[in-house]
């Protein structure tokens, strides 16, 4: 076999933690090579030595055969290596051309040549279907749209290594099937790809063989077709997983949640929520199920209180809510896990133990008289690592930017579920784990329904939706479409409610 890129036997050591111990990939001309492992498990880290932004401590790596030093990622990009991030390298004031051809400017004269630049982005765009417009500013592009602008990114460096940083955590269903597709068009053009993931289901569509790491370590290299998914998490995680969401019969109390008539304008002004009901009982889960960008962005943020509503009301046991601040209505034990854990989630210079106490840094143990007390802040956050299993180098005192994203989720699930709240509103709870992480948080969030209290979950990933709520509502254009027990439908019927048939419209042969 003809292997582009070989790392062997890479070790890499941080303060307090070996990122790297030993682990070789081996990546064949032409093929998609999966690299699968935890959050935290050593991927990023492995990758980054391969695009020159860390020096492995001890190891080979090879490039077309001969042995290479690669000290920055300007090497990287003259041995053809180009690397999309998992959080994207874009200046969001710049244009798409002007992001692309950053640090490589050709110039006419003593100008730079956008117009030619603009030129050859267009017939790349077009030569891999990525539909990229060359002119548009990256603050008005859809997140799905940035990452193509990222591709583009090494296309327009002539990369023939792709690297993918767990590519797929901020897509839509339908972006991720574009991008599978894209992708199987990048191995026809005769590039090679290393795709970093934890989402089983997109190793199994496009991947040839998989390298498996754990904590760190190399578990193995398999071919894809042969091994079941099974397989691959067993390997993993280190133990059996189960795929099912086990749960008990809910036993629904009284409403905690009353939404009545709720309209919120979105951020261009126009309505997105319009005239929006729901109730959520204590002791339940209820899913709302809907294409992106379909109101529930507008939903979360009125009932959290980031926006206000133009019109409706907001009962949270019996209490109109909507006119209170969001620290009352955290007070009024309102909890919230974001979708997006680091513009919202967390503060990432802080430490792991600052972020824990964001919302309630005020109150004692964590102050007295108004000065914080971090042996007691200290205390909480190790409870929190241990009850949640975050792995963090450094403990509370790491540095909550250097930790892995899944990990970052961890700890916004940790804080939100630990809050004790009355209503959990969980968006995306799972965005970003791998399989182990995500079976953990499902078990968390229905532990929080057993315990009586009331879920309100919003995901774009329909098995969650289905496998974890007992009622479904489904959201299209801001509107309700309907409400359906989750025991009583399947994926083609909320499929078919998203795009606007209510339940009852649909021929009996298309929810099948």
């Amino acid at each position: 076999m003809e292997y582009v890129v070989e790392m062997l036997k890479i070790r890499k050591e941080f303060p307090g933690v070996v990122a790297c111990d030993d682990i070789t990939l081996q990546l064949a001309k032409g093929e998609i090579h999966a690299l699968l492992g935890e959050n935290g498990a050593g991927k990023s880290t492995l990758m980054s030595i391969l695009f020159g932004l860390y020096q492995p401590d001890r190891g080979t790596i090879k490039i077309r055969g001969k042995e290479e030093k690669i000290a920055n990622p300007n090497v990287a990009n003259d041995l053809k290596i180009g690397m999309v991030h998992q959080h994207f390298k874009l200046v969001h004031n710049f244009t798409v051309t002007e992001n692309i051809i950053l640090g490589i400017e050709q110039k006419k004269g003593i100008v730079v040549d956008r117009k030619g630049a603009s030129k050859k982005i267009k017939e790349l765009s077009v030569q891999y279907g990525l539909n990229v417009e060359p002119d548009s500013l990256i603050s008005n592009i859809s997140v799905g749209m940035q990452q193509r602008v990222e591709i583009l990114k090494m296309l327009y460096r002539d990369a023939e290594v792709l690297i993918f940083d767990e590519p797929t955590a901020v897509l839509t269903p339908q972006e991720v099937q574009e991008l599978m597709r894209i992708m199987k068009d990048l191995i026809k053009e005769g590039k090679s790809i290393i795709l970093i993931t934890h989402k089983l289901k997109e190793i199994k569509a496009v991947a040839d063989r998989c390298t498996i790491i754990r904590r760190g370590q190399y578990v193995g290299t398999v071919d894809v077709k042969e091994t079941s998914t099974e397989k691959m998490a067993e390997m993993m995680v280190g133990r059996k997983i189960s795929f099912g969401i086990e749960k008990k019969e809910a036993t629904p109390g009284e409403n905690a949640l009353e939404i009545r008539n709720l309209s919120v304008k979105n951020k261009v002004g126009v309505m997105g929520l319009k005239e929006f009901s729901l109730d959520v009982k204590c002791g339940e889960i209820v899913g709302i199920a809907g294409v992106d960008g379909n109101g529930q962005g507008e939903l979360a943020s009125a009932l959290i209180g980031l926006q206000k509503s133009e019109s409706g009301e907001i009962f949270l046991r019996n209490k109109e809510i909507s006119g209170l601040s969001i620290r009352e209505r955290i007070e009024n034990r309102v909890s919230h896990i974001s979708d997006d854990r680091q513009k919202y989630g967390l503060i990432l210079e802080y430490t792991l133990d600052e972020n824990l106490i964001l919302k309630k840094y005020y109150r004692e143990p964590y102050s007295i008289k108004g000065m914080l007390n971090y042996d007691e802040i200290h205390r909480y956050g190790e409870k929190i690592i241990e009850d949640f299993d975050i792995r963090a180098g450094r403990g509370g005192e790491t540095t909550v930017r250097s930790m892995s994203g899944g990990n970052q989720q961890k700890l916004v699930v940790g804080r939100e579920i630990d809050s004790n709240p009355d209503l959990l509103i969980a968006v995306q709870p799972t965005r970003g784990l791998d399989v182990g992480a995500i079976e953990y948080i499902h078990k968390r969030l229905i532990e929080q329904r057993d315990k009586g209290r009331a879920v309100l979950m919003i995901s774009l990933e329909l098995d969650e939706i289905l496998g974890l709520s007992d009622r479904v509502a489904v959201i299209n254009n801001g509107e309700l479409v309907g409400i359906v027990n989750a025991k009583e439908t399947n994926e083609a019927e909320i499929g078919l409610m998203m795009t606007g048939i209510k339940r009852g419209e649909a021929d009996e042969d298309q929810i099948q």
